[in-house]
């Protein structure tokens, strides 16, 4: 039985990456976060639009903090969303990813939460 060190919880990883669920995006998003969190440290959720749902990252986030013990958020949205629809322009996205992390900052200030942009030609660009 796995014992809990230091307030963490016995079942624990590092980060949680939310990222939408597009099918174009896989062959970029495996590798990358493979290499940037290890093979077993992020739980993953695929949304569609990402970010677009802040209620529904809110609850993951909340749910990853208790039984994880997470201390990282990576936020991914992408080139030509279709959730997104006509809205979906790079300035919405950005936009978008900016008001999650500085709302979860507010509510976990001990999570650092990163925000990218995927371009479709795999390019994932920081976004601050």
């Amino acid at each position: 039985m796995a014992v809990a060190r230091k307030n963490k919880p016995a079942i624990h990883c590092d980060a949680l990456v939310v990222h939408c669920m597009d099918y174009r995006l896989q062959k970029f998003l495996q590798p990358w976060i493979t290499v940037r969190f290890g093979y077993d440290n992020f739980d993953i959720i695929s949304l569609a639009g990402s970010v677009h749902d802040y209620e529904m990252v809110l609850k993951y986030v909340q749910l990853a903090v208790q039984i994880h013990g997470i201390t990282r958020v990576c936020l991914i949205n992408h080139e030509d969303c279709r959730a997104y629809g006509r809205d979906g322009t790079y300035r919405r996205h950005r936009r978008d990813l900016l008001d999650t992390r500085e709302k979860l900052r507010v509510l976990f200030p001990h999570l650092n939460v990163e925000t990218f942009y995927l371009h479709l030609d795999g390019t994932f660009e920081p976004i601050e």
